[in-house]
């Protein structure tokens, strides 16, 4: 578990983090969201002990991170793929982790294998792609099989396999009661992985609640509605006092839900060839929540056409 409280960091006039308060739950994988320069790579740190807090704490299973005796064994992390020594082997830059942290060599050998690396162990790491670093970093983040995993951007650079399995891999792990807290600017992939939000902008938390709850409270909805009499089902649908808007050859309803639409058409003989409720995804919710908390803005003016 990790739990934070009043948990602030300021660099000269700016708070980077700002005073919030959260808990990453063991048993589920936590997604860590928000746009570039909320304060996301800072709290993370914090966790970490590689910034100090300005004010406020961070604790990892009830104690700093910083004293633990054996920190690979209490939390596994991946910040930057690139700290790795590039003149190293891969199995030799493991190799020294398990030494400085009590853990058995043997155990080099099965995250290796974990990551798909073996084949691959006795390169240097200097000439890896940003793939198979991230890939190292994953293999160095369970090295010490912790019981926190803290991933940040773990599926950049990888391919469609290996995002697939850093995916399956967070599930595995929650699934075996690990707290899992990973970030990511992969909108679609993290729809896909994680069972709970944490929202930064501006220092500040904007969301912390399940993916369902964010999406109902976030995420815009309306009905798809096709039928060979548009026209009449449109004059139907705003008589009942329904949000209808005409795209092209379709009606696209708000404030009803599709089964009574469906059946308000068919007491009304009316027929029906698409029913069907259509979600913005994660992206449009994240984009509208955070549309206040983004600090550079670009302009589409001038572009190319």
């Amino acid at each position: 578990m990790i739990r934070a409280h009043q948990l602030t960091k300021r660099f000269a006039d700016k708070n980077a983090v700002d005073g919030i308060d959260f808990v990453v739950e063991p048993g589920r994988v936590t997604g860590f969201l928000g746009p570039n320069g909320a304060g996301k790579s800072t709290t993370m740190r914090m966790i970490l002990g590689l910034d100090a807090p300005t004010s406020g704490s961070v604790s990892v299973n009830g104690h700093r991170y910083a004293a633990s005796p054996a920190p690979l064994r209490e939390i596994g992390a991946l910040l930057d793929a690139h700290a790795i020594h590039p003149g190293r082997s891969a199995r030799d830059h493991l190799r020294w982790l398990a030494a400085s942290n009590g853990i058995p060599t043997t155990r080099v050998g099965e995250v290796l294998d974990l990551v798909g690396l073996e084949s691959v162990a006795g390169q240097r790491a200097g000439r890896f792609s940003l793939g198979m670093g991230q890939r190292l970093g994953i293999a160095a983040a369970m090295l010490g099989d912790p019981p926190v995993v803290v991933l940040d951007e773990p599926v950049n650079g990888l391919d469609p396999e290996g995002i697939r399995w850093v995916r399956t891999l967070a599930r595995q792990l929650a699934d075996e009661g690990r707290t899992v807290f990973i970030s990511s600017h992969l909108m679609s992939e993290m729809a896909l992985m994680a069972d709970h939000l944490l929202v930064i902008g501006r220092g500040s938390i904007l969301a912390d609640c399940s993916m369902t709850e964010f999406m109902s409270d976030h995420a815009a909805s309306y009905v798809r509605v096709k039928a060979p009499a548009l026209g009449d089902a449109a004059n139907l649908l705003t008589g009942r006092g329904l949000e209808v808007t005409r795209v092209d050859d379709e009606l696209r309803i708000g404030g009803m839900d599709a089964p009574s639409v469906g059946e308000l058409m068919f007491r009304h003989g009316l027929m029906v060839h698409e029913l069907t409720l259509v979600r913005s995804s994660l992206e449009d919710a994240f984009m509208t929540l955070t549309a206040d908390s983004v600090e550079y803005h670009a302009s589409t003016e001038g572009a190319v056409a």
